[in-house]
């Protein structure tokens, strides 16, 4: 049984690390609201160039011949960019990200192509290189307070090589920001554009504007004529802004994923901080009960002593 010394020495030492665990709750915190500023103030950017894109596909009479518009004839390497964090202490935020992308690698083995690692924060760069796989990639340093120099910098070699044909699909896993107690994996493909995002998301709004014109073509016998597409006028020509567009939301895209990622690490080390305080809490008060039950069994004993040193008088 741990003497009573030894007891105290443990409860002061939990009581220390719950004054860490509280510091470090409350500068996450604070690195949180910031975080969310951030993105708030991205997101109709980000939509802006999203929006321009498509509708400059749309508009161009053909496609230009532009690389990154155009789908090589197999796959046969898939470059992976998973996006973590410098730092750990945040729960589960780094490791879900590696699991993810170690299912995403077999599932990629089992249809056949090659995968080309590459990672955002030491996290994920370090726990691919245990691995023992060959990183192409690694960015580190920035994860706390991204820039958009940051996102560019892993765009320009991703986009690089897609063209050389070092990769032929360059596909993104990172933590989408839901809640501070929420963080949810979501897998992006970047590149080709032919495949990404952007033009889903056209397509559902195509399907969108039909539904509601049939809505309003039931509802009034009328003609009604067709303002879902208004009249762009383009200068220079959509092939050309569409050249310049491509890169840019490649650029975008991952910056607004390494801002989502950065507040989902704030947010789930802010969660774990307060549960690793509470269990403090928790554990001091055992530590002081068994103190308690300590204290009170020497007293016990030294009374049973003086009574017995008492009997052997008589």
């Amino acid at each position: 049984m741990a003497s009573q010394k030894d007891i105290k020495s443990r409860i002061s030492s939990v009581k220390n690390i719950r004054k860490i665990t509280r510091a470090m709750e409350m500068v996450a915190a604070a690195r949180l609201r910031r975080a969310e500023q951030r993105i708030e103030e991205l997101r109709p950017y980000a939509e802006a160039i999203r929006r321009m894109t498509r509708r400059a596909v749309e508009a161009a009479e053909s496609i230009p011949s532009l690389p990154l518009l155009e789908e090589h004839d197999s796959i046969d390497r898939v470059g992976l960019l998973l996006v973590t964090g410098d730092r750990g202490l945040a729960g589960a935020f780094n490791s879900q990200i590696i699991r993810a992308g170690n299912a995403r690698n077999r599932e990629l083995r089992q249809e056949g192509p090659e995968v080309r690692w590459y990672a955002s924060g030491r996290r994920g760069v370090s726990s691919i290189q245990f691995r023992g796989l060959e990183l192409a990639g690694g960015y580190t340093g920035f994860t706390d307070r991204p820039a958009y120099a940051d996102a560019r910098s892993i765009a320009d070699d991703l986009i690089t090589h897609y063209v050389d044909g070092e990769v032929d699909r360059v596909e993104m896993l990172y933590n989408g920001y839901v809640s501070p107690m929420t963080q949810e994996v979501r897998h992006e493909t970047l590149l080709p554009l032919q495949q990404a995002d952007v033009l889903g998301d056209a397509e559902e709004e195509d399907e969108g504007r039909q539904d509601e014109r049939s809505a309003e073509s039931d509802s009034d016998d009328g003609e009604r004529p067709d303002h879902s597409r208004a009249l762009w006028i383009y200068e220079p020509d959509p092939e050309e802004i569409l050249k310049r567009l491509a890169p840019d939301y490649v650029e975008i895209s991952i910056y607004r994923a390494l801002l989502e990622s950065t507040a989902s690490e704030h947010g789930a080390r802010m969660t774990a901080m307060r549960n690793a305080s509470e269990n403090a809490a928790e554990l001091i008060d055992n530590l002081t009960l068994e103190a308690n039950r300590q204290r009170q069994a020497e007293i016990t004993q030294e009374i049973m002593e003086v009574v017995a040193g008492a009997e052997g008088l008589r």
